[in-house]
């Protein structure tokens, strides 16, 4: 709990200092508050919030959530099947194959984080989502380099990676997500 410090000043000294209002009103501040600082916080508390999206959920926006969805539980799976491989399994390093899976699992989070966000039209969903599918893109090529079923994993990430990003930037999945050109002052 922070303890805060009042200042009181007197009407009958006629004292300015920063920070406290005009002698003689009788406000207290806490220090180091400004009357600047206090009518900023005012407004910001007055300012109309920001307006949620109205009307149904576009196609688009349901297939980005779901492909976001899609791609954040095959990490969680794999997340899973390295922890218990790490630990049921007889791996090189089994603390190698334990950070491991806790790792891809910590990262399964923000894909399904994403989604969820996308398919409740929340306007911060996107930017999670579309660095996801930007961090994919290097990660299926990859996977396409190491060859044999690999290949055929790298390509269907890059395709709903590329997928999911011409999804999200789309004009219509934009508005839905209450995301519009900025106006100039």
């Amino acid at each position: 709990m922070q303890q805060r410090t009042y200042l009181l000043v007197p009407a009958s000294r006629p004292v300015r200092l920063r920070g406290i209002p005009e002698a003689g009103t009788g406000r207290r501040y806490p220090a180091g508050v400004s009357s600047q600082q206090k009518q900023s916080a005012s407004r910001a508390a007055t300012a109309p919030a920001a307006a949620e999206p109205t009307g149904p959920r576009p196609a688009r926006l349901s297939a980005a959530a779901a492909l976001t969805a899609v791609e954040g539980l095959a990490l969680a799976a794999l997340g899973a099947y390295m922890l218990i491989m790490g630990l049921a399994g007889a791996p090189d390093s089994a603390q190698q194959a334990e950070m491991g899976g806790l790792t891809v699992l910590a990262l399964a989070v923000l894909p399904l984080v994403a989604a969820r966000g996308l398919w409740l039209r929340r306007r911060w969903s996107r930017g999670p989502s579309l660095i996801t599918q930007i961090v994919a893109l290097p990660v299926a090529w990859t996977l396409v380099k190491g060859g044999g079923a690999l290949i055929a994993a790298g390509i269907g990430l890059a395709v709903a990676a590329l997928v999911v990003l011409v999804l999200l930037v789309n004009p219509t999945a934009t508005e839905a997500l209450g995301i519009g050109p900025r106006e100039t002052p």
